[in-house]
């Protein structure tokens, strides 16, 4: 078995430019902190960074976020078996990194597993990066030009920021105005250390007269670049500050070599029902698909979630509590 360092693990992923951000290794550090605990396997010319959560007894929940990384994952499953076992674990939950479209392919390498429930967001919108800043204009919705230059006219400025008690302030008032859950501080601040320091994230913040309106902080891996965490202020929002946030985040990722850059997270619903319902519904991510549809990128679904189940009976509880909390 061939289990990687996260250095080692770092130098594999180089070979693969259109890796997810979820399987570098950063993120695995990140989860580190935070009652997981990553493991790095290859076999071949695959592998995968496996994240591992404490459970009472000794057990565990091993996750596969957006991997594994590589074509062929036939010699690779064999490993991962081992170190799931060897860490006790209930279930292995697998989530791809591929588009619906690609559901055949992904079910064929996926032997002994069972179709689940995903953690990610499946649907989102990616907006392709490709030509010039005209043309990203130019594919964009009407109003989104025009609030991108409003705010540009309203004397918003950007600037990379290191302020995360202020985006943290940020995120708590927009989690209480939307009816959102946020992270700590201290995670907010564990990511930001742990991406700036290896050149693959941002904070940029929007101000107005010397005060912080919006902030959002970005990641870029590889090919690839993520709009993760975002908020804003009660005040000054006739100024548009968080279109400008999102035009100079797209140019952040270009400059950095990124040919897409990914809204992460629109309601899961087909095209023609948000389109047709986006103006009346602001629930959940609804608010935000309004939002982020403007910004001329393709709507994308992900492929489906996979469940390898090694203690069948603790799976059953597992279901059932999942259940639980999704009713809740």
């Amino acid at each position: 078995m061939s289990t990687l360092t996260r250095s080692e693990w770092d130098s594999f992923l180089a070979r693969f430019p259109k890796a997810h951000l979820l399987q570098s290794g950063e993120w695995g550090d990140l989860k580190s902190n935070f009652d997981w605990s990553p493991e790095r396997v290859q076999a071949g010319d695959s592998g995968a960074q496996i994240l591992f959560r404490r459970l009472p007894l000794g057990l565990t929940i091993a996750y596969i976020p957006k991997g594994p990384v590589g074509e062929d994952w036939t010699a690779l499953w064999p490993e991962i078996d081992l170190v799931c076992r060897r860490r006790k674990a209930i279930l292995l939950k697998v989530e791809p990194d591929a588009w619906e479209g690609e559901d055949r392919e992904i079910a064929a390498k996926m032997p002994g597993f069972i179709p689940s429930t995903s953690i990610q967001p499946r649907r989102t919108v990616v907006v392709d990066l490709s030509g010039s800043e005209d043309e990203w204009l130019a594919r964009m919705k009407q109003k989104t030009r025009y609030n991108i230059r409003l705010a540009q006219k309203k004397d918003v400025l950007i600037r990379e920021s290191t302020d995360i008690d202020a985006f943290q302030q940020l995120m708590m008032t927009t989690g209480r105005r939307d009816g959102f859950g946020v992270h700590t501080l201290a995670y907010y601040r564990r990511a930001y250390d742990l991406f700036t320091a290896t050149g693959k994230a941002a904070l940029l913040q929007a101000e107005y007269q010397g005060r912080a309106l919006a902030a959002i902080m970005i990641f870029a891996a590889g090919e690839r670049a993520w709009y993760l965490y975002g908020a804003s202020s009660d005040e000054e929002r006739n100024r548009m500050p968080t279109y400008l946030l999102q035009w100079e985040a797209m140019r952040w990722a270009a400059a950095r070599g990124c040919k897409s850059y990914d809204l992460w997270g629109v309601p899961d619903e087909d095209e023609e029902t948000l389109e047709s319902q986006f103006e009346q519904r602001s629930d959940g991510l609804w608010g935000v698909y309004r939002f982020k549809r403007g910004f001329g990128g393709q709507l994308m679904r992900s492929v489906r979630a996979w469940d390898r189940v090694y203690k069948p009976l603790l799976y059953q509880v597992y279901l059932r509590i999942v259940k639980r909390g999704r009713e809740g």
